[in-house]
């Protein structure tokens, strides 16, 4: 320090002034951006009888009524399962296999979508977790 600065520290604390705070920069927190909107699988397209496995019923988060869903009509669905094997190859993201789809069709007046994948989602799918990615692009 420079006796300037001593001088002037000195007569602060003579006065009772509080010392002066250092300014820290605080670190940036990287915003992830999600290119994708959560889900969740619902179970089958189904009859009073029978369950039509190769249509999955899907809710979508922020969907809630029959105008909102004619944006995801097209849309790529992926499901990510982790098995006891690892793999690697296309069907497969950090460790994880993944099943594609796409948005075919709304259900209802409620915001639920129907979705067709390939293969066919397993029954243990139901409840779980999915990802409607935002393309392609209608707009």
């Amino acid at each position: 320090m420079s006796d300037a600065q001593v001088a002037t520290t000195t007569q602060a604390k003579k006065r009772g002034e509080p010392k002066a705070k250092k300014v820290v920069a605080k670190p940036v927190k990287r915003v992830s951006a999600r290119l994708y909107s959560r889900g969740v699988i619902l179970g089958y397209k189904r009859s009073l009888v029978k369950q039509y496995r190769h249509t999955s019923l899907l809710r979508i988060e922020g969907v809630q009524d029959k105008k909102d869903t004619k944006f995801y009509l097209g849309k790529r669905v992926a499901y990510l399962y982790t098995a006891k094997t690892k793999k690697t190859g296309p069907n497969t993201y950090k460790g994880k296999r993944v099943i594609w789809g796409r948005i075919a069709d709304y259900h209802g007046n409620s915001g639920v979508v129907k979705a067709k994948f390939s293969p066919q989602l397993p029954p243990s799918s139901i409840g779980q977790p999915v990802r409607v990615f935002l393309f392609p692009s209608n707009v």
